[in-house]
């Protein structure tokens, strides 16, 4: 016998991970800010980068509970509360929370998904679940280059591009300030990390 919908698991679980990734959403928000305040903007913007990510999540769980528009869904859960006057615990955090929810949350919601019939909802879960640890890895090596005082010089020569200004230069560090804008070390990435051309 089929499960109805607004009966099952999935549908906690959909607001389980609606919640989560509104959560995940703001503490990246406010981990923005903080790498801000710390002028390390390039940080700043891994952040904001993920949220926005977190915030499509979110909405795309939020579109697959509209069977019980109108209702209210009560559902326990555990949230993290990663509070830190320091950048790299919130880099850390991030990447442990990211790491939960590809390996154990969202691989978990798939399979009860798949076993109530709902294919469409699992593959949602799976999809997720995949980008969750590209956040994941991304906030753990930005965490590692913080870290090891790596986040602004590499090994051998790199490009490096500006934030700011989008101006693009080679070698081992980034400079202290951008000839160009006069904008900090701190606004500095490596070329070959940046999200857009």
């Amino acid at each position: 016998m089929a499960i109805l919908f607004e009966n099952s698991k999935t549908c906690e679980n959909l607001m389980r991970a609606f919640a989560g990734e509104s959560q995940a959403r703001n503490r990246y928000l406010f981990a923005s800010s903080l790498a801000r305040k710390k002028e390390l903007y390039v940080v700043s913007q891994v952040f904001e980068f993920t949220a926005e990510q977190e915030r499509a999540h979110a909405k795309a769980f939020w579109d697959l509970l509209q069977p019980v528009a109108g209702k209210t869904i009560t559902v326990d859960g555990t949230y993290p509360v990663d509070i830190s006057d320091e950048v790299l615990p919130l880099l850390r955090a991030a990447q442990h929370n990211e790491y939960q929810e590809w390996e154990v949350d969202y691989a978990g919601f798939a399979n009860v998904a798949k076993e109530e019939g709902f294919a469409n909802v699992a593959s949602l879960f799976n999809m997720v679940a995949k980008v969750e640890k590209v956040h994941g890895d991304r906030f753990g090596a930005f965490a590692d280059r913080l870290e090891s005082g790596a986040l602004f010089s590499a090994d051998a020569p790199v490009e490096w591009m500006c934030l700011n200004c989008g101006h693009i230069l080679s070698g081992k560090d980034a400079p202290k300030a951008c000839p160009l804008c006069k904008h900090n070390q701190g606004f500095y990435i490596r070329l070959s990390e940046v999200p857009f051309t």
